[in-house]
């Protein structure tokens, strides 16, 4: 009787060495900070941005692989050390961003805090390197579950608390939409693998279109929708962002939109590219839903983490016409637009978690009359984030619209496009509204402006060198993001 025979995949460490050192760093940042006494904790920080750091440096200094490693569950290739690089340049921010938010509000400068943060990147990384849909569902777990620890940190915060527990039970029910269509499409072809799903629709076309296949495309996209913040799958987002720490929220809406978007092309485009013709057309009203919803309830905010809630709902629009349009040009533009719009936003958040008072954060339009005469170089700073979100020249905002626009045209969906750039017209509104409340309206009471230490300039002022270096020489970064695409 023949055996079964058990392979166990060689160990590829050059491979893994970025998780490896995010993980050693998490597992270090929360032992030091279990035994370590109050005062000793300021290092945390630190600690967690030199292991984000290193990681960052291995993905460049690998950047020439391109390598399935583990029987195919794991890939590296230029699309996901481009995702992994935005990854951690997001982590890095926001862990700069967290350092200066421990001084207003108390209860984050703690081992779990920074350790917690560190395997939501791990889990970011693995969703855009994950060959497997069984990969592809644990990256996302271990993400998702510390975010939601994130989004309820502060805990004496009763938003907190509400946003982190509505978070969880809306994620925890599309996962449960993204693991029932996973199993359905391991029903029809047999195999997790990702290219070998692809390949087996290549060569069994006739089982495109069964009930089968439908609902399993049906449930992935659902999942997906959720957490790229895709309407109708949206609900949860402006409240889930306005009740949770200024940081952790500029984090979700970066590096868990990043994170998303790679699982879904890697998935889609690989998996289930012989089904681009049918799910193009659903995407597309989708798209126009996503960034038209988001835009127009944006006007009507007065609180500046809501505003950027729909804004962000708004922004999952304009890279769905990239994934609509569906060629090399229009991936390459969505993956130059991830990594430009992780600057903008997570400056604009860096800027938004100076502002506290009694424990509370100062998030009302109203706190930011005169900011830009008190403080002239951060009102400055908002102002170029202000800008590049409603894509003016020289930012990167322009120029990520301009690459995703200009493929949905040269793909054949000018109206896609023209609804676009009509929404980005609407965005102009509520985004320039916070520069007149900074330049034109007077406060009667002092801004409650925190003194900003080190690491919150730092962080703001790479914030700011990102939006107008990528803006304003977007070659060099266009040239990498061509190199990374799938196709």
């Amino acid at each position: 009787m023949d055996m079964l025979e058990f392979v166990v995949p060689a160990l590829n460490i050059k491979v893994l060495s970025p998780l490896i050192i995010i993980i050693f760093t998490a597992l270090t940042v929360l032992l030091t900070g279990v035994f370590s006494k109050a005062e000793q904790k300021s290092g945390l920080g630190y600690m967690s941005l030199t292991g984000v750091g290193l990681a960052l440096l291995c993905i460049f200094k690998y950047s020439d692989r391109n390598i399935s490693a583990y029987n195919g569950m794991f890939i590296s290739d230029g699309f996901s050390l481009f995702i992994s690089a935005t990854v951690c340049i997001v982590t890095f921010l926001s862990i700069l961003i967290s350092m200066n938010y421990q001084k207003i509000f108390k209860g984050i400068n703690c081992g779990e805090y920074y350790c917690l943060l560190l395997f939501a990147a791990l889990g970011m990384i693995l969703m855009g390197s994950s060959g497997n849909l069984i990969m592809v569902f644990l990256a996302l777990e271990t993400m998702s579950i510390s975010i939601y620890a994130l989004a309820g940190f502060r805990k004496d915060h009763e938003r907190s608390i509400e946003s982190a527990m509505k978070y969880f039970l809306l994620g925890a029910f599309a996962s449960g939409f993204l693991l029932y269509g996973f199993a359905l499409i391991y029903g029809a072809t047999g195999t997790m693998d990702i290219l070998k799903i692809g390949q087996f629709f290549r060569s069994n076309p006739g089982s495109l279109h069964t009930p089968l296949i439908m609902c399993a495309l049906a449930m992935t996209t659902v999942g997906f929708g959720f957490k790229i913040a895709m309407v109708p799958f949206h609900m949860w987002t402006p409240d889930v962002y306005e009740g949770a720490p200024a940081p952790v929220t500029g984090f979700m809406a970066t590096g868990v939109k990043a994170a998303a978007f790679a699982a879904l092309l890697r998935v889609f485009f690989t998996a289930l590219s012989p089904l681009q013709p049918d799910w193009t057309s659903i995407m597309w009203i989708m798209a126009v839903l996503t960034m038209t919803t988001g835009n127009v309830l944006a006007l009507v905010q007065n609180d500046l983490k809501r505003m950027l809630a729909y804004s962000s709902i708004a922004h999952a629009g304009y890279l769905l016409i990239g994934f609509v349009a569906g060629d090399s040009t229009a991936l390459s533009g969505m993956l130059f637009y991830l990594l430009g719009y992780s600057f903008m936003n997570l400056g604009a958040f860096g800027v938004l978690s100076l502002l506290g008072k009694n424990g509370e954060e100062c998030t009302g339009l109203s706190d930011y009359a005169g900011m830009g005469f008190k403080y002239p170089l951060i009102g400055l700073a908002m102002a170029v984030f202000m800008f590049s979100m409603a894509g003016i020249p020289p930012t990167v905002g322009f120029m990520g619209k301009f690459y995703i626009f200009t493929a949905a045209i040269k793909s054949g969906f000018m109206w896609l496009a023209v609804i676009g750039v009509i929404n980005s017209v609407i965005s102009l509104y509520f985004y320039l509204r916070v520069i007149v409340y900074m330049y034109f309206k007077e406060s009667d009471e002092a801004v409650p402006f925190s003194s900003p230490s080190s690491a919150i300039i730092a962080a703001i002022v790479l914030a700011t060198a990102g939006v107008m270096v990528m803006g304003m020489f977007p070659s060099g970064f266009w040239d990498m993001a061509v190199n990374a695409g799938l196709m």
